[in-house]
């Protein structure tokens, strides 16, 4: 058996389909782990969705921020992107099964010495701390009050965390640390501004997984989302998002031997 862990897929089904190919993807004994934003500025989210859902227990998929913005969107609470494809989900017919089946995936998962989450997570918080605010969103995507919840997760405040947070700032700053986040102050303070690479930091603010001492240490993160910091790796970290959608290419690591496989994106 082995596990593969994949980056940002943005709704390109066929360079997807193509690296299942490329790996020898054996859903009987192999694990897929997808580091959330299936869907989203790719041309074929629904087929994504339909794809990976497919694989059920074989798949190990977190939320990312385009994944969040899509059950925004479905639940009339985003404001729409003249950019976005996400018509093809919305309008299908199988739509509501595909929106139930995304609301029903972790933020964060832990096995191991690997976690799983779409950008990172802040100095303060333990892999075992992490998990648990993970499942309060996980709750909230499921519970009675999930549209209040989703109108109320646009925003970039508080940015930094509090164990005393409640409510909807509590939610909101674990998702934007969890889906969002690319820079930090070493403190901890999110700097949600800052989308380029890493040389080009916001003021006072450094890369997330290069805050010393970072309580989460004690793991290797394995994450997407940042495509300007490409496919990187360093003690601690494992950063899949190599641009799939841009025209770079999609990136899986087997995490047993750290190989890697890449095919082609989507041409742009």
């Amino acid at each position: 058996m082995a596990t593969y862990a994949i980056g940002d897929i943005q709704g390109c089904h066929t360079p997807f389909a193509r690296l299942l190919d490329r790996i020898g993807f054996d859903p009987a004994a192999d694990r897929l782990w997808i580091a959330g934003d299936l869907v989203n500025r790719g041309p074929d989210s629904d087929k994504v969705l339909r794809a990976v859902r497919a694989l059920g227990d074989a798949a190990v998929t977190v939320l990312g921020n385009h994944d969040l913005y899509l059950l925004m969107a479905a639940r009339g609470v985003a404001r729409r992107g003249r950019d976005d494809t996400l018509d093809c989900v919305l309008e299908a017919p199988d739509r509501d099964e595909l929106l139930d089946w995304l609301a029903g995936r972790r933020m964060i998962h832990a096995e191991g010495g690997h976690v799983l989450v779409h950008a990172g997570l802040v100095p303060q918080w333990t892999v075992e701390q992490a998990l648990a605010l993970g499942g309060e969103v996980e709750a909230a995507l499921r519970g009675p009050r999930v549209k209040a919840f989703l109108k109320h997760l646009f925003g970039d405040k508080p940015a930094r965390w509090n164990d005393t947070l409640e409510g909807w700032d509590r939610l909101r700053f674990i998702v934007n640390a969890m889906t969002r986040m690319r820079f930090c102050t070493p403190r901890g303070r999110l700097a949600l501004d800052g989308k380029g690479p890493p040389s080009r930091a916001p003021s006072g603010s450094v890369p997330w997984f290069r805050v010393p001492d970072a309580a989460w240490r004690t793991h290797t993160v394995v994450c997407g989302h940042w495509s300007a910091l490409g496919f990187h790796r360093e003690p601690g970290l494992i950063a899949l998002d190599s641009g799939c959608v841009w025209g770079g290419v999609l990136t899986a690591v087997r995490l047993e031997d750290g190989a890697v496989f890449q095919e082609p994106g989507e041409a742009r």
